[in-house]
């Protein structure tokens, strides 16, 4: 794995980008939203995670993030360990129509890494870049919130339920976020 993109100031502001293996639409479905909302909640109140913006879409999802704890590898790698071990308890749970098509492909990456026994969630990447300057931060979040807007699931980025864009526009939202 290239070093380009890794957190290499553990203190430091970054941008993050979680990627499903194979682009899975996983997060088409509320209730595997519903799990990344919850897992950012706690995070937020337990784990010293301080979340600046987010978007959750259909196989990927984007942050400005930071750690309290000057720990944001760790901060990171448990977060995303949460949600994979609850998107997979929750595949065999619910009656979930795509559910072979899913273990397929969370089978299929894992056979092909070391660290993944039975099944692979996330990429390995977080295409964590680090944003030193207001203007880079400005970018980062009027790309996380016009992210669906390009996808074309709402006109407005306000509109979309699972983004800090709401936040931003000081409306009703499903997650309190930090301000920068």
């Amino acid at each position: 794995m290239s070093d380009g993109y890794q957190i290499k100031n553990q203190e430091g502001l970054y941008f993050l980008t979680f990627q499903v293996v194979g682009w899975a639409d996983i997060f088409s479905r509320k209730v595997y939203r519903d799990i990344v909302i919850n897992s950012f909640d706690y995070s937020r109140k337990n784990k010293s995670l301080e979340l600046f913006s987010y978007v959750i879409m259909t196989n990927h999802i984007h942050l400005i993030a930071r750690s309290k704890n000057s720990d944001l590898s760790g901060t990171v790698r448990d977060i995303k360990k949460h949600i994979s071990k609850q998107v997979f308890k929750t595949i065999n749970d619910i009656q979930e129509s795509r559910r072979e098509w899913l273990e397929i492909i969370f089978k299929y990456h894992a056979k092909h890494n070391k660290r993944n026994l039975r099944m692979q969630f996330w990429t390995h990447e977080n295409h964590a870049v680090e944003l030193t300057t207001n203007k880079m931060i400005e970018e980062r979040i009027n790309y996380i919130h016009k992210n669906p807007v390009r996808a074309g699931l709402v006109l407005n980025e306000e509109d979309y339920l699972y983004s800090s864009a709401k936040n931003f526009a000081e409306m009703e939202n499903l997650l309190q976020i930090d301000k920068i």
